[in-house]
């Protein structure tokens, strides 16, 4: 088993955004991130201060907008409107979970496209749902760079290691499992999607089983363990979940897969943490980039990665 160490491509990845950055200066290219965040939900919370601090690092404009757990539609609109409106903003984010009640197309629909660095607006959505995408949502895309680096450390081309292969997506979400898949079916793969209805059924491992390629994007702590995989799957981890130790009631995050089961048969898997998050959070801030420069009608280096 080899361990994907996210850390270290996250390194590469965040020097070549400083590389793009020193060069847009050039031309007067100032990026800046706007987060939305929603009452004190830990993963949230947690995301929010690593994305603030890549965006320090790299000297961004970046503002956090806070709202309660109980606010209403028509702030969040307005909100999202002002971030619209305000030219130092280049990208913005919209952090889950949103409140309950809260209408999620609603939401993703008041963005503007342009700044919309997580392709969940329809229109960016459709886009890459047709293969031409604007943006490639954060977490996706770093799965898929972690795969890709993973198989050019093997020898292999990514062009063609995907073309029929089964890859099994855990989880059907518009921010991961959804994009997943997409890019998984451009990239010639045999892709299946498994949600809720399926772990209902009853049929969950059915599917995991037959995996070449699984992401686990489910948000549920260890829902695939190794009997539900086999042997020599290459398995990457989306799953961040706060999980209370109950004798100490100390706080661990741990994955979607259970990391001792399915490394045990893996030929590779990403860790949790240091394995997809790190990548993600850096690819969000090279979308960011990528916006500054297409508002600004210059042509983003970062978007070659795609």
């Amino acid at each position: 088993m080899r361990i994907i160490d996210g850390n270290a491509l996250a390194q590469e990845l965040h020097a070549s955004i400083e590389d793009e950055l020193q060069v847009l200066r050039l031309s007067a290219v100032q990026p800046g991130l706007a987060t939305v965040i929603f009452g004190d939900d830990f993963g949230a919370r947690a995301y929010e201060q690593h994305v603030r601090r890549l965006a320090e690092e790299l000297e961004y404009r970046y503002v956090c907008e806070q709202l309660g757990p109980d606010v209403e539609l028509a702030e969040v609109v307005a909100t999202l409107g002002k971030l619209n409106a305000d030219p130092r903003i280049t990208g913005i984010l919209v952090l889950q979970p949103l409140p309950h009640g809260l209408p999620e197309a609603e939401i993703n629909s008041a963005l503007d496209p342009l700044k919309d660095v997580e392709a969940v607006h329809p229109v960016n959505a459709g886009l890459l749902a047709q293969g031409r995408p604007r943006f490639i949502p954060s977490t996706p895309a770093s799965c898929f760079f972690i795969l890709d680096s993973y198989v050019r450390s093997r020898g292999l081309d990514p062009a063609g290691f995907y073309r029929g292969r089964t890859l099994v997506v855990v989880g059907r979400s518009n921010g991961v499992g959804k994009p997943a898949q997409w890019l998984g079916l451009q990239r010639d793969a045999t892709v299946v999607t498994c949600h809720s209805g399926t772990s209902e059924a009853g049929r969950l491992a059915d599917f995991t089983r037959q995996a070449d390629i699984l992401i686990a994007a489910a948000g549920v702590p260890a829902i695939v363990t190794g009997e539900m995989v086999r042997d020599g799957v290459i398995a990457v981890d989306v799953g961040i979940n706060a999980v209370k130790d109950p004798s100490t009631g100390e706080v661990h995050i741990v994955g979607d897969l259970d990391f001792q089961g399915v490394g045990a048969k893996a030929e590779a898997i990403t860790p949790v943490p240091g394995g997809v998050g790190p990548v993600t959070d850096v690819w969000l801030v090279g979308n960011t980039l990528a916006a500054a420069a297409m508002a600004a009608r210059v042509e983003p280096r970062f978007g070659a990665r795609r």
